[in-house]
C-alpha cells in the first residue's frame, strides 16, 4: 500500500510597482483530509532581505531552506547566484536530488522558481506561483495586476483568497511577507 500524498500548498510571489510580497496559505492535506489549517510555508532569510516559500514535503523544504540560506551567505546575498548554486547542487547531489519540494525565492529585484530538476526560472511579469493552487493563484494575480492598482501585498492576498474559493487544497489562512 502506497502512502497518501501530502498536498495543500499555494505559494505566490508578487513583484509589482516597486514592491515585493510572498504569500502562502496554511492548509496541509493528507489524502482527502485536512490535517492542518495554519502551516507557515514562508520564511525570511538573509537578515530579512530575501523571502522564500515552499511547496512539497515539509522536511525536504526545511532542508532546502537551510541549504539556500547557506548559499546566500556564501554569495553575500546575491539571490541569482545563490539560486543557481542551490539548483545545481540539488540536481547533482545524490541525497539532495531525492528531495521533493519547490522553492520560490525573491528579493526586491528578482524572483525565481527553483526545482530539483535544475530549474531556475525567473518570471517575465514578476509573478510566480507553485503548489496545488499555483495555477489558479497565478491567473488571479495576473488579472488583478492588469486590472487593479493594488499594491504587492494586497494583490497577493486577494489572489490567494480567490484561489481558496476555487482550489480545495488551499485555504484562507494567508500569510504575507513583504520586502
Amino acid at each position: 500500500m502506497q502512502p497518501q500524498a501530502m498536498r495543500g500548498t499555494t505559494i505566490l510571489g508578487v513583484r509589482i510597482r516597486g514592491q515585493a510580497a510572498l504569500a502562502g496559505d496554511g492548509q496541509v492535506t493528507l489524502g482527502s483530509t485536512i490535517i492542518k489549517h495554519t502551516a507557515r510555508k514562508i520564511r525570511r532569510l538573509h537578515g530579512g532581505q530575501v523571502l522564500a516559500g515552499f511547496a512539497g514535503s515539509t522536511a525536504d523544504a526545511i532542508t532546502l531552506f537551510t541549504k539556500f540560506e547557506t548559499k546566500l551567505e556564501e554569495h553575500r546575498g546575491h539571490l541569482e547566484r545563490a539560486a543557481v548554486e542551490l539548483s545545481r547542487d540539488w540536481r547533482t547531489d545524490r541525497v539532495l536530488r531525492r528531495l521533493d519540494a519547490f522553492l520560490v525565492v525573491m528579493d526586491r529585484e528578482a524572483s525565481f522558481l527553483l526545482s530539483g530538476a535544475g530549474d531556475v526560472i525567473a518570471p517575465d511579469d514578476g509573478l510566480v506561483a507553485v503548489g496545488s493552487g499555483g495555477p489558479v493563484a497565478l491567473a488571479a494575480a495576473r488579472a488583478l495586476a492588469q486590472h487593479t492598482s493594488l499594491d504587492a501585498p494586497q494583490l497577493a492576498t486577494e489572489a490567494l483568497r480567490i484561489t481558496a474559493g476555487i482550489c480545495i487544497y488551499t485555504n484562507d489562512a494567508i500569510v504575507v511577507e513583504t520586502i
